[in-house]
């Protein structure tokens, strides 16, 4: 079997929903937010305070987080596309809320017919 790695408009097509989430983010747009998880019991997202098994639990997380201080700048991106239809995107993150500590996010994106969603999450800081 051979996989191809990087196809470039599939890594272009996730860099693109990649990007939406971090405006998203940034920006408190929970709709778009809860769109981009998989609706799945089995999605899965570890955050730095949280561990959130299933779709309902991580956007009742969004629902209540507060939208003050979301702003964040983000470094050493890294999106690495498996075939056509599964994606890694991880990437380091600093914010002014947070000064001296990194934070490291990780997401597996999966192709599904209504596109691509995130279907594992973890985020961490680190001093």
């Amino acid at each position: 079997m051979s996989l191809e790695i990087d196809i470039p408009e599939v890594v272009a097509e996730v860099r693109a929903a990649f990007e939406r989430y971090e405006t998203a983010l940034v920006s408190n747009d929970v709709l778009v937010l809860d769109e981009l998880f998989r609706n799945d019991p089995r999605t899965v997202r570890y955050g730095a305070g949280e561990n959130l098994y299933g779709y309902d639990e991580i956007m009742a997380f969004r629902a209540a987080r507060s939208p003050v201080a979301l702003g964040r700048t983000l470094s050493r991106t890294v999106i690495t596309t498996y075939g056509r239809d599964v994606a890694v995107a991880s990437t380091l993150y600093e914010r002014p809320s947070a000064p001296g500590r990194t934070g490291r996010q990780m997401q597996t994106w999966v192709r599904f017919p209504e596109g691509w969603r995130i279907v594992a999450a973890h985020v961490s800081l680190m001093q």
